[in-house]
């Protein structure tokens, strides 16, 4: 009879059906855009082989060679005839893409009427810089051509798969005559008619084909709509869309008096509706691997149906827990109540294969854990990855599938074994099991993220840690909430007021593990990379179980790796030289763009343009240690020198912002505007002649001149914004700097002529123009006969910037010339006295 010391060995891993799972998944990765023939082809062979490895029962009679292979009989088959349906579905899929006259058509960038179907919600797309200007916001949905028309009026019926773009002064469809059509209200910068619009609505509209520009996907065709003839809307969204899409609008209601961050984030936890996330927080989220909790995932459905069944473990004994045996419901009505609610879960959500594969996802586990069977969760996992392969094999070559199946994987092969390491080394459960499912995960997922964003975060675990306490609260309250406001929205806004709180602590932790200055390295983004990085993983994890015998040693690395996220800046300067003590002025690296920062005092600095990318800015803030602004100088209103604003603004205290009279382009100063009004940042106007200090600093305005009195010659108008630019003669220390933003030659000559023109004769430091274009005045650069020049430009840009001519003429000057794109970052100091010598370091 056994004692009670004695346990029984724990049961092996079921692996049978994982084989199978993966034959499936890489055969349809690969058989998706292959002829019809080679589909056909291994679809038929791998079905004849399976059926004949089965039928071989010769294989297991003693006395034969072949018996010691008889164990492999029926897993080889079923490998087979695995393979085979993947081929068949993948086949079937990848020719629907292909076929019809739309791929033909796009060849030819045709014109066409087409009568199509919307399979998704509408987006917005993220604004993006090229060049000097923003790229124009456009509004993007997937659709399926169910009749394209020619201009010949040659018609065909199809079931095409395109990608819709809708520029921003698109008119939005006429709706039908029901007026039904609810949806993403209010966004910035696109129709709300065209954003508003919901999955299978049906419409007509004109437009330009053309090829997909990505291949691989489920796209055939990129069809871009016209404004005239105003696009129509042919029929209203299906029945269960309309329910989800009032149901969806009812949440936005409620949260609309939140918290900027929980009123954009709340909608995004519970249904994923990301249509009110900013760019900001959108990066913030990216940099601290929480992205995954803006998008619908089995742990949304997990935490429904735990809250309904209690703990999985308890689910079939007596004493089960949970809200379903408080409400007197049997095990058989549970089960049917839980299939109601998943069945709901997915029509709210939208039923496209990411929420799908989320519901079958998060079902299967929870199953599989009710029913006590824990050696069946990883051929649950593997049976949904199966049949969600077969049913949908586009999504085979889904990132979002394969980290979802990665992070399932994980937690259900890594964590349990790593969480009772920690347990063993008295960690409590609670925090044992978190710290091992967030650190299993993060593992597991790292390299695949490293392809995607060329960059490891260092504070996922820690981050995904601290939001996890918050995720069931705001999704279980946020649930409630959108279940309540088509009832009563009073009730509904205060469950939502209630799920705000979890929200914006998922928020705060988000934008502070992003605001450290080590939350993530570089990493080259190539699958190479990602296997350097899985064997780098492998090695720390091998190296982590000895070291969890050393305690002494665990602390130490904690420490270390605590300071290499944190990088204290007297540490970092010490370590790294930068930025160094005494430095008067940097100029950020931020691409082919400008932005510059005059030291103010401690943790102050003025900021002269910001950049095209509020990241790169911000990177540049924090490792200069600037948390306090005094005045924010936005040379002109190029987004090269304005879009990255927001950056400037993440966390900082900035009292003004200083803007040329031009305001031209105008969306971009609209931005400035918006972005400062929201924050109530005062706007003023640069003037000629004005003088202004802060600390140590001093500086007076060269360009653009103020507006002539009555009875003076009237200025000519500046040919364009970089005429406009902002120019400034600076005073810090012993230094002079001259900072002519873009000026152009007619500006450059106008400035030589004024009478600031003195004052302009052997400066220390020159922020050439216009990223050191060809386009300079020779009397300026030899007036100015700068010490140091210093060019912000970005590497291999299309302008050939700096120009050639340009860095001769300040080199015959005497000057050391220096640009970001080669010499990355770059801060000056010294000049301690007349004559002094001027340092520059680079980072």
């Amino acid at each position: 009879m056994s004692g009670p010391a004695e346990q029984q060995p724990p049961a092996p891993t079921d692996l049978r059906l994982v084989p199978s799972a993966l034959a499936a998944w890489a055969t349809a990765a690969l058989v998706l855009d292959a002829p019809p023939g080679w589909s056909a082809g291994i679809a038929l062979a791998c079905l004849l082989a399976g059926v004949v490895l089965l039928s071989a029962r010769k294989w297991g009679r003693p006395g034969r060679p072949s018996v010691r292979f008889a164990w492999a009989r029926v897993p080889v088959a079923a490998v087979l005839l695995c393979v085979a349906a993947a081929a068949a579905s993948a086949g079937l899929h990848g020719a629907d893409v292909r076929r019809g006259p739309v791929p033909e058509l796009a060849r030819r960038f045709a014109t066409v009427t087409a009568e199509v179907e919307l399979t998704g919600d509408p987006w917005q797309s993220r604004p993006r810089v090229r060049g000097d200007h923003a790229a124009p916001v456009a509004v993007l949905a997937r659709a399926e051509v169910r009749r394209v028309t020619e201009g010949d009026g040659a018609g065909a019926r199809t079931r095409t798969p395109v990608l819709l773009v809708v520029d921003a002064d698109t008119p939005a469809p006429r709706a039908p005559p029901s007026g039904d059509v609810t949806g993403t209200w209010g966004m910035r910068g696109a129709s709300p008619g065209w954003l508003g619009l919901l999955p299978s609505t049906r419409l007509r509209v004109d437009g330009r084909l053309a090829p997909a520009l990505t291949g691989g996907d489920r796209t055939a065709a990129v069809l871009r709509v016209r404004s005239e003839p105003v696009p129509e809307v042919v029929a209203g969204p299906s029945g269960p869309q309309r329910l989800a899409g009032r149901l969806r609008a009812g949440l936005r209601e409620a949260t609309e008096g939140l918290p900027t961050d929980a009123r954009a984030l709340l909608p995004g936890l519970v249904v994923g509706d990301t249509s009110r996330i900013t760019s900001e927080l959108d990066d913030a989220f990216k940099e601290t691997d929480l992205a995954h909790t803006l998008a619908v995932s089995g742990s949304n459905l997990t935490i429904l149906l735990a809250l309904l069944i209690g703990p999985p473990g308890l689910a079939q004994r007596v004493e089960r827990r949970g809200l379903a045996p408080r409400l007197g419901l049997s095990l058989r009505a549970t089960a049917l109540f839980a299939g109601a609610l998943t069945l709901g879960f997915v029509i709210v959500c939208r039923p496209d294969p990411s929420v799908l594969r989320a519901a079958a996802c998060g079902s299967v586990a929870l199953l599989a854990l009710a029913t006590g069977r824990r050696r069946s969760l990883l051929p649950a996992l593997a049976t949904a990855v199966l049949l969600l392969v077969l049913y949908d094999p586009w999504l085979a070559r889904s990132f979002g599938f394969l980290l979802s199946v990665l992070a399932t994987g994980a937690l259900l092969v890594l964590a349990p074994g790593w969480s009772e390491a920690l347990q063993r080394r008295r960690v409590p459960a609670r925090l044992a099991e978190g710290l091992a499912a967030a650190a299993a995960a993060q593992a597991v997922c790292a390299p695949v993220v490293a392809v995607l964003s060329a960059r490891v975060s260092l504070v996922a675990v820690p981050c995904n840690l601290l939001a996890e306490v918050a995720v069931a609260p705001a999704t279980v309250l946020g649930f409630a909430a959108l279940a309540m406001a088509p009832v009563a929205m009073p009730p509904a806004k205060a469950l939502a007021w209630c799920a705000g709180w979890p929200a914006e602590w998922i928020a705060w932790v988000a934008r502070t593990g992003a605001a450290l200055p080590g939350a993530g390295v570089d990493w080259p983004g190539s699958w190479p990379g990602a296997l350097l990085l899985a064997a780098v993983t492998v090695a720390v994890v091998l190296t982590g179980r000895r070291l969890l015998r050393h305690p002494w040693w665990c602390g130490a690395l904690g420490v270390l790796l605590l300071l290499v996220v944190v990088r204290p800046a007297p540490l970092t300067r010490v370590v790294t030289g930068w930025p160094p003590p005494d430095w008067r002025y940097a100029m950020c690296d931020v691409g082919q763009g400008d932005a510059t920062v005059l030291a103010a005092g401690e943790g102050a600095g003025v900021v002269v343009d910001t950049g095209p990318d509020p990241a790169l800015v911000d990177h540049c803030l924090r490792e200069l240690g600037i948390t306090r602004i005094p005045l924010v100088v936005l040379t002109h209103f190029h987004a090269d020198h304005v879009a990255g604003l927001p950056g400037v603004l993440r966390g900082r205290s900035v009292a003004a912002i200083e803007t040329t009279d031009f305001e031209e382009p105008a969306d971009q100063a609209e931005f400035v505007r918006r972005e400062a009004a929201e924050r109530h940042i005062p706007v003023t106007r640069a003037v000629a002649g004005e003088e202004r200090r802060s600390g140590p600093l001093a500086w007076r305005v060269l360009w653009p001149p103020a507006a002539p009195a009555p009875g003076q010659a009237a200025i000519p108008e500046p040919e364009g914004p970089n005429d406009a630019s902002v120019a400034l003669l600076v005073r810090s220390g012993g230094l002079r700097l001259l900072l002519l933003g873009d000026l152009e030659p007619p500006a450059q000559q106008a400035l030589l002529h004024s009478p600031a023109a003195a004052q302009l004769a052997g400066v220390d430091v020159l922020k050439v123009a216009h990223h050191g274009s060809a386009y300079q005045d020779p009397d300026l650069i030899r007036l100015a006969a700068p010490r140091v020049a210093l060019i912000s430009c970005g590497a291999d840009n299309p302008y050939g910037h700096p120009a050639p001519a340009t860095v001769a003429a300040l080199r015959a000057g005497g000057a050391t010339v220096l640009r970001t794109d080669r010499d990355g970052a770059l801060a000056v100091g010294g000049g301690d006295g007349t004559g002094g010598e001027v340092r520059v370091t680079r980072d």
